[in-house]
């Protein structure tokens, strides 16, 4: 072997491959996955095949006898339900969320990370906090209907709290961040010369705003949609604060099947199901925006 051809060759830990290190660097967000991901759907998957005994134990036979009662059409409402709920929480945010983020997007550098410090602020405090936070305005002794009947708009207290009304309100209050952040990140890229040259050929402001910046800013609406659609179906902890668990979700159904009623399960498949309601949701998304990209 000549001389160059052996100083081409490369010697010690560079003959590794060059992708290790990239692996190397993946390697605990994939282990992290497998144990805390992978391993608990696995259990879950197989747990809804099982039998409950007497006490509450899990009995390893086949049956379909769980998803049969999925099926039931008490539980069957239970689903439509809480779709019903998260989709009226994701168009909430949306319609929301999406004015602010543009704002954001549009505002210059130094007031721009301002306007995103006051996104994040409700981060810093605890989620139960905040919510307890919400009862306490809500509640017919509460801020708000202090406000109302000082203002003379009210005589007597609104009944606001534990009702599907007090439910959504929760439910936008908490992952509204999680739609106006994704769209920030979709608006803050959107090239604006885009926009001008549609006025210059004559559109005017809802044309361009629907035939050129929504298509756009497409992908971050649709990652705002899975961030808030997903969680807000199996939201569990503001339907019971704040709906006084008188609006039951499919969340509330599957904690109450592993804590209260010991039907593991059952309970396993109903989170399968809700599993297999994500995937439906994020394959419907993933074709939603190939379609606007073509």
């Amino acid at each position: 072997m000549s001389a160059d051809a052996s100083a081409a060759v490369p010697s010690g830990p560079d003959r590794r491959p060059p992708g290790w290190r990239a692996w190397a660097l993946l390697a605990p967000m994939v282990l992290w996955l497998l144990l805390f991901v992978v391993v608990p759907a696995a259990i879950l998957f197989v747990y809804s095949f099982c039998e409950r005994d007497e006490v509450g134990g899990v009995i390893f036979t086949f049956t379909w006898e769980n998803y049969q009662r999925v099926l039931d059409p008490v539980y069957l409402r239970i689903f439509l339900r809480s779709i019903g709920y998260a989709g009226l929480t994701t168009l909430l945010c949306v319609v929301l969320g999406y004015p602010v983020a543009y704002y954001i997007a549009r505002a210059g550098e130094q007031r721009r990370n301002q306007l995103l410090l006051l996104v994040m602020v409700p981060f810093w405090t605890s989620f139960l906090i905040r919510t307890y936070a919400w009862i306490t305005i809500l509640k017919q002794e509460g801020l708000l209907n202090g406000l109302l009947q000082s203002l003379h708009l009210t005589v007597t207290p609104l009944s606001l709290l534990y009702t599907p009304t007090a439910v959504v309100i929760g439910l936008v209050y908490a992952y509204l961040p999680f739609m106006i952040l994704p769209i920030y990140g979709s608006a803050e890229k959107l090239d604006h010369a885009l926009v001008e040259a549609a006025y210059d050929l004559g559109a005017g402001p809802l044309r361009a705003f629907s035939s050129v910046i929504i298509p756009l800013t497409m992908p971050g609406i649709a990652a705002g949609t899975l961030l808030v659609f997903v969680p807000a179906i199996g939201m569990f902890a503001i339907t019971d604060l704040m709906g006084g668990a008188k609006v039951p979700m499919i969340g509330n159904v599957i904690q109450n099947q592993f804590m209260q009623a010991r039907d593991w399960p059952f309970g396993a498949a109903l989170g399968v199901v809700f599993m297999l309601m994500f995937a439906l949701t994020y394959v419907l998304l993933q074709r939603r925006g190939a379609r606007l990209a073509a």
